[in-house]
């Protein structure tokens, strides 16, 4: 019988970190800046000397990560532009260790394993710089699953690999039971991860992959073919994934919570992305929000890792279980305040718990205080002045 008990230790991580870096980083305008410009391949290769990597850049990565509540980083490989931040061994001199004299994967790796965070590897499929990729595509699936070869067998354990592109050529022969028979004999218990891109949500595919995406998009069914399977949703701060200079429209905290809220309700991990700059470094508003978000989930962690949907409903709540404990989230919590310095919300539905035992030893997460239930329903005390997280979480027990 074969062990699928690795998957359950992903969904036990819960949430993690999104990480697109690489030359394009340079420019400022996103990881498809060499497609979205049409530039060619001369001018984006001027890009790579000022690839310039701060020394210290994994660590800070990681503990931007750790202060969000994050426990895995999924950091881009090699995207799109097929440009490695490994060492591809003799493949091609297009990598990191050729221009920088740096394997910035093993970096990555070793800051995660010191810092207590699994690594992930995303890995392109779709290749603008491989010539083979649309002359010889046999051709390029061996490049393909020899880089991912270096990977699994270069860097000791790693949580999983996260691919992207089959969306490009959704015809072709992608020999995918070679490639993940690969991840299997280096990396037994990764996760494979095949990114289904915005057009087929929750999709399978391969019986080999062990969790279906949902790309900027809320969870919802995960196809299954007699086998445990696990869901991601990913994220992005703003519109971009690379680091996008003047890309101000970012999302609200309090939205970026829901969304964390939404995927652990629905059984899935969060994976939120932040673009680093050039030389490594977070943007100033990418740090903060993550450490932001981090007091939120310091608040609210007995539910982030462990729980999962529960067998039972609630009329304005989403529930979840640990084994132990059920969660309700309810969201447009308002915060108690004076109406003369204060906007005041005034959220007056009531929650109703939906079972036929009794709810009790009822408190909220944040502050400890005990809620009183009546009938098994109950309405949702404000936020005490002070404190306002948009989504507030209820802890009960049931009756016998």
């Amino acid at each position: 019988m074969r062990d699928f008990s690795y998957i359950n230790d992903f969904e036990n991580l819960g949430f993690g970190i999104f990480v697109h870096f690489g030359v394009y980083s340079v420019e400022g305008k996103g990881e498809w800046y060499r497609h979205m410009y049409n530039v060619d391949r001369a001018k984006y290769d001027k890009l790579i000397p000022k690839f310039k990597v701060n020394k210290d850049w994994a660590k800070k990565l990681v503990k931007a990560a750790k202060s969000a509540g994050a426990k895995y980083i999924t950091l881009t490989t090699r995207h799109h532009d097929g440009f490695s931040l490994y060492d591809t061994k003799g493949l091609n001199d297009y990598d990191t260790v050729h221009s920088m004299g740096r394997d910035l994967v093993k970096e990555f790796v070793d800051a995660c394993n010191e810092g207590g965070i699994v690594p992930f590897f995303y890995h392109t499929l779709l290749d603008w710089y491989n010539a083979d990729y649309t002359q010889n595509f046999p051709a390029y699936i061996d490049y393909l699953i020899k880089s991912v070869e270096i990977l699994c067998s270069s860097y000791g354990k790693i949580g999983g690999l996260w691919f992207d592109g089959m969306w490009n050529k959704p015809d072709a022969d992608w020999q995918e039971d070679r490639l993940y028979a690969t991840i299997r004999k280096y990396q037994p218990t990764a996760m494979i991860i095949n990114n289904s891109g915005m057009c087929a949500l929750g999709k399978v595919g391969n019986y080999e992959l062990d969790s279906v995406t949902f790309e900027r998009g809320k969870p919802g069914h995960v196809e299954s073919d007699g086998r445990p399977r696990a869901s991601e949703m990913c994220q992005v701060f703003n519109d971009h994934w690379g680091y996008a200079k003047n890309d101000f429209n970012y999302k609200s905290l309090g939205s970026i919570i829901e969304d964390l809220v939404d995927c652990r309700a629905a059984g899935s991990n969060f994976l939120l992305n932040v673009g680093p700059m050039g030389n490594g470094k977070l943007r100033d508003i990418d740090a903060a929000l993550l450490s932001e978000l981090g007091k939120w989930v310091k608040f609210n962690k007995e539910f982030i890792y462990k729980a999962r949907p529960a067998d039972i409903t609630a009329d304005g709540a989403q529930v979840l279980f640990d084994g132990k404990y059920y969660y309700a989230a309810i969201k447009n919590v308002p915060m108690s305040a004076d109406p003369d310095v204060a906007k005041f919300s005034d959220n007056k539905a009531e929650i109703k718990i939906n079972t036929d035992k009794k709810v009790v030893k009822a408190a909220w997460l944040d502050n400890g205080k005990r809620v009183r239930i009546k009938k098994n329903a109950f309405m949702p005390d404000p936020f005490f002045y002070g404190y306002s997280g948009s989504v507030r979480i209820l802890r009960f027990e049931l009756e016998g």
